[in-house]
């Protein structure tokens, strides 16, 4: 029986002394579109740092495979460079530098990713935009450029924190046709984002949290269909 392309399993994470994740797992095929859903608190946030490898939280217990390989065993630049990219809530957009330079820098050491001529084919915004300081974007745009600076490198798993936060429905709309087309050119990708709705609707699976536990596995339309699971787990 053949391996998935990414498997988590029995993950156990701490901030501090607070246990966050109480054996969390779940599996993924290649160009899967898996919306990783739950209330604030939930444990969604961890989820995605503990596979990036990120210094904290701290994941004490569990193992991270992707493409047969063991990413648990990895520090995070290593995980990076294996192809693991995490789009934070918070953008970090680098100071100083244009929407071009900031994707220029992206791909000083390699793997590279796309060439910046074909981000700017998925992301005609920037290409406007490419010499304006990426800090003085609209917040709909430095999601974009976050998305585009992850995919100068050569991104395996693609894990995004909160994409549509803030956003005007317009450039959700665009950040939606965005991660449709990846997922369609193979990409892999993980979604965490409080508009729930929006998130299943172009999903593949659906994975929802409830106080660092798995409470739901399976088809997105499951949940759509389900006013009490929404109301029970999501309070939609």
């Amino acid at each position: 029986m053949s391996q998935p392309y990414f498997k988590c399993s029995d993950m156990h994470a701490y901030y501090g002394e607070s246990y966050i994740l109480r054996g969390v797992g779940f599996k993924l095929e290649q160009n899967e579109l898996l919306a990783l859903l739950g209330r604030n608190g939930a444990g969604k946030t961890t989820t995605l740092r503990s596979i990036a490898r990120a210094q904290h939280p701290n994941l004490r217990q569990g193992e991270v495979w992707l493409n047969g390989e063991a990413i648990h065993k990895l520090p995070a630049h290593k995980a990076a460079q294996r192809g693991i990219s995490l789009v934070p809530e918070e953008r970090k957009i680098i100071p100083g530098l244009t929407v071009e330079e900031n994707l220029i820098l992206a791909q000083i050491a390699p793997p590279r990713g796309w060439p910046i001529d074909r981000i700017y084919e998925l992301f005609p915004r920037l290409q406007e935009r490419k010499h304006q300081i990426g800090t003085t974007l609209s917040g709909g745009e430095q999601q974009m450029l976050a998305v585009a600076r992850a995919l100068a490198r050569d991104v395996a798993l693609l894990l995004l924190d909160e994409p549509y936060e803030g956003l005007a429905p317009l450039i959700v709309k665009d950040i939606e046709r965005v991660l449709i087309t990846l997922k369609e050119e193979g990409m892999t990708i993980v979604l965490v984002e409080q508009n729930a709705i929006g998130a299943l609707k172009i999903a593949d699976r659906c994975v929802i949290l409830e106080m660092g536990e798995v409470v739901f596995d399976g088809d997105p339309k499951d949940v759509l269909d389900s006013e009490e699971l929404r109301r029970e787990y999501l309070a939609l």
